[in-house]
């Protein structure tokens, strides 16, 4: 085995050479790149050769797959398989994906297709390093805190730039409407590291009010967007990334004019998160049973 593995930042991310994705992984590889992601967060692949039958087997040896969304719609003849294509949308928000249903997916893979000749990076942040930068009150505060998520979130859009086709994929989007509480501090169930559990997608403080929830969530968002516990990933063709869902977000970000940018995600199938006590994430509305499996 002839595995490397190459530090990018000091806090998240590493580049990985010498795995050929386009033939089945020994077990070997696999363990490797399990350490790999559980240390790095976040890993960064070659994959000229591969298609979306290669990309969904390489995900699969992680556990089982989520299919592409609960409400949108899926690559043509691959469930599993979400077209992440400017043109049906841009995620240029900081989130963990799909945190408003009770077992997010462990872990995301997105593999390029067309990118942009400039721009259009993929911002990865290390959860964990953001709650080991937050002072000693604020870690035991956030450690007895959980937040409600939700896919019906404010997306705080100018009028003037909501138009037809906005509005229905924000009506795609929540067209079945989910809300889950998760712990603000997830206990990473491989590594035992500890971890902010937000993003996007958490828009309430369990017993405060949304004015209050948004400025604590505000302060513990701005830990987790410190530039040292960010991975500023550009994009070439034919890379995969692979970040870990459980303790990381991801931001898309929107700078490259509106040229042509696709990518193609699959997802992981995760566990239900717990928090610092041992209690787990419990669902208030929306049944994801159509979408992802519960991982053990």
């Amino acid at each position: 085995m002839s595995i490397e593995i190459t530090k990018v930042t000091a806090r998240i991310g590493a580049h990985v050479s010498g795995v050929d994705l386009t033939r089945p992984l020994a077990e070997a590889e696999v363990a490797a790149l399990r350490e790999a992601l559980n240390t790095h967060k976040a890993l960064v692949l070659d994959a000229h050769g591969l298609d979306d039958a290669g990309q969904q087997a390489f995900a699969r040896r992680f556990g089982d797959l989520t299919t592409a969304h609960p409400t949108v719609g899926a690559v043509a003849d691959a469930p599993h398989v979400l077209p992440v294509d400017s043109e049906r949308g841009r995620a240029n928000h900081w989130h963990t994906d799909v945190t408003f249903v009770l077992n997010p997916p462990q872990a995301t893979t997105l593999r390029s297709l067309t990118v942009p000749p400039y721009g259009g990076e993929t911002l990865i942040a290390n959860q964990a390093a953001a709650y080991r930068d937050l002072p000693e009150p604020l870690r035991r505060l956030a450690d007895t805190l959980w937040a409600e998520h939700t896919n019906d979130y404010d997306y705080a859009v100018p009028e003037e730039d909501i138009d037809e086709d906005r509005a229905a994929q924000r009506a795609q989007f929540t067209s079945i409407k989910y809300r889950t509480v998760h712990p603000v501090v997830r206990v990473h169930p491989l590594t035992g590291e500890r971890g902010l559990f937000i993003g996007g997608f958490a828009q309430r403080i369990v017993g405060l009010s949304l004015g209050e929830s948004r400025k604590l969530l505000d302060l513990l968002q701005s830990y987790v967007t410190r530039p040292e516990n960010v991975l500023r990933h550009r994009w070439s063709e034919h890379q995969l990334v692979v970040f870990d869902n459980r303790i990381t977000q991801h931001y898309a970000i929107d700078n490259y004019d509106g040229l042509p940018r696709r990518l193609h995600r699959v997802t992981v199938a995760g566990d239900v998160p717990a928090g610092v006590e041992g209690k787990e994430s419990y669902s208030i509305e929306g049944d994801a049973s159509h979408y992802t499996p519960v991982a053990a």
